[in-house]
């Protein structure tokens, strides 16, 4: 692209929150400037307070290259450090790579490029998850799988078009701007919030599937239960908080566990017919892992049946669970008062 295309292209701030990502900041960092983009850019990470590596590789990138900056996010949590990455970032066009995210190739491109001819306010794409190890490759294929996810287009792909969320995202900084940003007390979710208060602003959402970013999956059981608690917890947090954003997808895991549950109770303590419940659902797993597993070796294939099993019971968990202390303290938290939440710092 000639010189004079590239100044009339607009400027972009990637910003990416991190806390505990040694394994993969470098490499995240590295896919965003090999990007080619031919317009000014610039990374601002925040630092959470890591006890790993991580303040220290990113010393390293800052001192590397000018275009790499960090800020603090004393309190770790993911939208303060999103927040505060906009407000040390000062760009148009504002894009929001994790710390275990990897660009593809184009991807800061193609998106500013949608986010024009669709008049959109958030542009995103596919979180494509890509394992290392077996248990991981596990995880990706059902965190890509309707069996595991549902419908949710950010997860299993499909045609481009209006959505409720997206993966990630790319905004214009003036719609952040006039909404007030991240709300802060969504430790998890604050995606589908944000985009919930962007559609009722009237801007629109845009999902690709020409947009992809390769996402690195829990290593462990436990770790894939945590995220996917939480995940259930705050979901619910948004349907106190949102009335009327539940949908039928949403209720899928609760439901199932429930069902499991009581199955499993009744057939103890009632009659063995019960016990159909739980088994019709293990069944339904490792039939469906058969088939979603197909082109994984035997060990991550054998995996997969605990990959979606977790994710959907840990899931429903958090949903039944999710304390209503949550919701009452994020009422009023985005209104007003908070519009001035990405200008204090300027």
């Amino acid at each position: 692209m000639n010189t004079k295309a590239a100044e009339e292209l607009p400027a972009v701030s990637v910003i990416m929150p991190v806390l505990n990502e040694e394994r993969h900041l470098r490499t995240a960092v590295r896919r965003i400037l090999d990007q080619e983009y031919p317009g000014p850019i610039e990374v601002v990470i925040a630092l959470g307070p890591s006890t790993d590596r991580t303040d220290e590789i990113a010393a390293e990138l800052v001192a590397e290259d000018p275009r790499v900056r960090t800020v603090e996010n004393p309190t770790g949590r993911t939208p303060a450090g999103l927040n505060a990455a906009i407000r040390g970032s000062r760009h148009p066009i504002v894009v929001r790579v994790d710390g275990h995210g990897l660009l593809t190739p184009g991807y800061i491109t193609t998106a500013v490029r949608l986010l024009g001819e669709m008049e959109a306010a958030n542009v995103g794409g596919i979180m494509h998850a890509e394992g290392e190890t077996e248990w991981e490759h596990a995880v990706a294929a059902a965190m890509t799988s309707k069996i595991g996810v549902g419908n949710a287009a950010f997860h299993t792909g499909g045609l481009a078009g209006p959505a409720d969320t997206v993966y990630l995202g790319v905004f214009r900084r003036e719609v952040l701007e006039k909404l007030g940003g991240y709300n802060e007390e969504f430790i998890r979710a604050q995606d589908w919030e944000l985009n919930y208060r962007i559609r009722q602003d009237g801007g629109l959402v845009w999902f690709t599937p020409q947009l992809k970013v390769t996402y690195r999956p829990r290593p462990s059981v436990r770790a894939l239960a945590k995220q996917y608690k939480d995940y259930g917890r705050w979901r619910r947090v948004v349907t106190r908080y949102h009335r009327g954003s539940v949908n039928l997808r949403y209720l899928a895991p609760p439901t199932a566990l429930l069902a499991f549950t009581l199955g499993l109770v009744l057939g103890v303590a009632v009659h063995p017919a019960f016990l159909a419940v739980p088994g019709a659902y293990v069944l339904g797993i490792v039939g469906g892992a058969a088939v979603e597993g197909r082109g994984l070796s035997f060990k991550a294939r054998a995996l997969l049946p605990v990959a979606f099993a977790t994710m959907h019971l840990s899931w429903g968990f958090g949903f039944l669970t999710s304390p209503r202390s949550l919701a009452r303290r994020v009422i009023g938290s985005v209104g007003p008062a908070s519009k001035n939440m990405l200008s204090k710092a300027r």
